[in-house]
């Protein structure tokens, strides 16, 4: 009788998360929120978005509707050309009742 190894997972190796990156730098209100919401709908429960974009209105227009959606603010990083670097994390699902 011959044993086959099993596969046994190193839970010590951590792999980077993947970020999606949008560039919203030349779009305009309300089309900020319809390309981050699409991009958002497009990634895996949990899944990380990094939006660049430009101007107080849309950071501060889509950090109010992703939290509204129940997505999380990670972080928002100004970049020396004046945009920000805002980085969302997918709601995750909710279990069905």
């Amino acid at each position: 009788m011959t044993r086959s190894a099993a596969y046994v997972p190193d839970f010590n190796v951590q792999e980077e998360p993947r970020i999606a990156v949008l560039d919203i730098t030349t779009e305009k209100c309300p089309m900020t929120f319809v390309r981050t919401r699409l991009a958002l709908d497009g990634l895996p429960p949990g899944g990380l978005l990094a939006v660049r974009l430009k101007g107080e209105e849309p950071l501060k227009n889509i950090s109010r509707s992703a939290r509204a959606l129940g997505h999380a603010i990670l972080s928002d990083v100004p970049q020396p050309d004046g945009s920000v670097v805002l980085t969302l994390r997918k709601k995750q699902e909710t279990p069905a009742s």
